[in-house]
């Protein structure tokens, strides 16, 4: 089943801000990207021929259990209906030329999912870890994020609707970096959800 929304979370992690030259939000940045975006594990990320950078994020996703509309951060956290490990794969060079986000994140194949887990009860435990071809490359725990989980939740639901099955991706942090064809890149919550996928060229 496809959420019916995919909300994404720009700059969340300070290291990641700092190394693509941008600040930290005053407010949470936020964007989305299309159903049509998502993949499952052992499907292929397809880079797209107009990029000549796509690069890996991983992150850790909060798939809505039920309706949140301007709800507080304590009625959010309890709302999540669980923790699913994403990529929200983007084209840097398009990110960078167009201003706006639409294109680079929302290219087919470019929203790869695990399958969902129990969250813990103590959200800032949550830790993300990326590896391209089983090399580490991006860890982070969800206490370094700028917004919390809860207070993302309750962000967003004061500006749109949640609904139950929507996915919130809450940023990535340092160490993204290009793919190449015939790598393979997995994101991993610790001991909660994973998604593996190789990585090829539009033909």
């Amino acid at each position: 089943m496809l959420p019916g929304k995919i909300v994404c979370v720009g700059r969340n992690y300070r290291e990641h801000a700092k190394e693509l030259g941008n600040d930290v939000p005053k407010e949470p940045l936020i964007f989305l990207k299309p159903p049509s975006s998502v993949i499952r594990s052992g499907e292929s990320i397809v880079l797209p021929s107009v990029s000549s950078r796509v690069e890996f994020e991983g992150e850790i996703g909060i798939v809505i259990g039920k309706t949140l509309r301007k709800a507080s951060e304590r009625d959010a956290a309890r709302a999540i209906g669980g923790i699913v490990a994403v990529n929200d794969v983007t084209a840097r060079d398009l990110q960078k030329s167009d201003g706006q986000w639409t294109r680079a994140k929302g290219f087919d194949s470019f929203c790869p999912l695990g399958e969902p887990g129990d969250a813990p009860s103590e959200l800032q435990r949550l830790t993300v870890i990326t590896r391209v071809d089983g090399v580490e490359k991006q860890r982070a725990s969800a206490s370094e994020m700028v917004f919390s989980i809860p207070a993302l939740l309750a962000y967003i639901s004061n500006v749109m609707t949640l609904e139950p099955g929507d996915l919130v991706a809450t940023g990535t942090p340092a160490g993204v970096a290009p793919l190449a064809p015939g790598q393979t890149v997995e994101v991993e919550i610790a001991g909660i959800s994973r998604v593996s996928n190789g990585v090829k060229a539009d033909r």
